[in-house]
């Protein structure tokens, strides 16, 4: 295991060194340009266009396999995961409060580049033998580019992400919180989560569909009401721990405690690597899964992608971070899913703040679990057919038992490299395709802006 850190420890210092960093940013500021500030503009319109459209649009037209609203709760799903809870405490711990503030600055160019991806998603996606559908970096790489070495590159490495970042880390992190709260085995723990998870994954994407959707608005919203009370009933430190984020963004040095420094660039890079294993932003995963909405146009199913990553980052990581650099406890030795409960414990009156947590995180693990395995095996499925599916089923299975034991430490580094590998590629064929996703906003845009504000008008006038 110290060899393999080892080795991985070079790996991860290239893929989050400078050059990606820059790469990351530099493409998603570009994309915010030419869609003209797509995350910022027209707010009313893009939650008409999802959230609302998702509870009063019952039937919906287009080619898929599942409803748009579903193939959004599985993206969800993934991201709402580990990354809000583990992942946001183990960035404060290495790189102090100020993490925060590059996670958060991340996702706000992050949102145009998750549109990009979408759009790509569904503009390139293939029909396979089996009648369902398939798409994501793989195909708008091969297809797009022209370049199938690269689609077949990024499939590999989303393969190994996926066993790395969902089945070792979303189980390691639900094992570790079930054994600080009750002493449970995780090994027990894990063959448990194997069961329940190969209870769905059997049942195919329809299934993952309709539990996702089912389990995605319940496990944020119960979560977040938690949060909130954090908050309000500690308002008074709020403006503290606002400030912190912010100096120690650039000064990382000035943070007290038992803290041993960082430097700017370490707080840099543990921030947009946590924020981007929590929102996919530059990933390209969430393509994999909204290829398999049923809809007419890939703007239609493209729009999710900024309330997602808005969602994700803004709302449920920014509630995780303030509570733990509320609480004071971020650097006090403890890590991971530990430390936040820990702290809405200590934000929280009678000591049932993590209970709250652990709920939460078995709920947003159980989903990742779930909704990651179609990931990967969409990604199998580009590279060897559909023959590959029940082998996945079984390896990722026998992945779940593997994380349950594993040091989280080397977890979260492995899945880290394996996230880094992944936008590299990604990120190189949006910016190449760029031009098309500008056309995808456009024709969208086009068309369904001004019926929308004459259903809008209307609506008015009948009152």
């Amino acid at each position: 295991m110290e060899l393999i850190g080892t080795i991985n420890s070079y790996i991860n210092d290239f893929v989050w060194g400078v050059p990606c960093i820059v790469l990351l940013m530099g493409v998603g500021l570009y994309l915010t340009i030419v869609l003209k500030g797509i995350q910022f503009r027209n707010w009313g319109f893009l939650i008409r266009q999802t959230y609302v459209k998702a509870f009063t649009q019952k039937d919906t037209a287009g080619d898929g396999d599942i409803t748009s609203f579903q193939a959004a709760m599985i993206s969800v799903s993934a991201v709402v995961g580990s990354g809000n809870i583990a992942g946001v405490a183990t960035a404060i711990v290495l790189g102090g409060p100020g993490a925060m503030f590059w996670m958060t600055l991340a996702a706000l160019v992050g949102m145009a580049t998750k549109f990009a991806e979408i759009g790509l998603g569904i503009k390139y996606r293939e029909k396979m033998p089996d009648g369902s559908w398939a798409g994501g970096p793989m195909y708008y790489l091969s297809k797009g580019l022209n370049q199938k070495w690269l689609g077949a590159l990024f499939a590999c490495f989303m393969i190994f992400a996926g066993f790395m970042i969902s089945a070792v880390v979303d189980t390691n992190t639900m094992a570790a919180a079930l054994n600080e709260q009750f002493g449970f085995n995780p090994l027990i723990c894990g063959g448990f989560f194997a069961i329940l998870t190969g209870v769905v994954i059997f049942g195919g994407i329809t299934r993952i569909g309709e539990v996702c959707g089912l389990l995605s608005p319940f496990m944020a919203g119960a979560y977040l009401l938690c949060g909130l009370m954090v908050i309000v009933l500690n308002i008074g430190q709020l403006p503290s721990a606002i400030s912190q984020i912010f100096t120690l963004a650039f000064n990382p040095q000035a943070a007290g405690g038992g803290f041993a420094g960082a430097s700017v660039a370490m707080v840099m890079r543990y921030g947009l690597a946590r924020g981007i294993f929590s929102n996919e932003a530059g990933v390209g995963t969430a393509a994999i899964t909204h290829a398999s909405a049923k809809v007419n146009s890939p703007g239609e199913q493209a729009v999710w992608g900024p309330l997602e990553t808005f969602v994700d980052t803004f709302v449920v990581c920014t509630i995780s971070g303030l509570t733990v650099v509320m609480s004071g406890l971020w650097d006090s030795g403890i890590d991971g899913a530990a430390l936040t409960m820990r702290a809405f414990d200590a934000m929280l009156p009678g000591n049932w703040g993590s209970y709250v947590v652990l709920g939460a995180v078995m709920l947003f693990g159980f989903s990742c679990l779930i909704s990651w395995y179609n990931y990967v095996e969409k990604a199998g499925v580009s590279l060897w057919g559909i023959k590959c599916k029940p082998i996945l089923k079984i390896l990722w299975l026998i992945f779940i038992m593997i994380g349950s034991y594993t040091t989280l430490g080397i977890a979260w580094d492995l899945a880290d490299t394996a996230n880094g590998l992944m936008i590299i590629p990604n990120l190189i064929g949006i910016l190449l395709l760029s031009k098309e996703v500008v056309q995808i906003k456009d024709d969208f845009y086009s068309v369904a802006l001004p019926a929308d504000r004459i259903a809008r008008e209307a609506k008015k006038a009948s009152k």
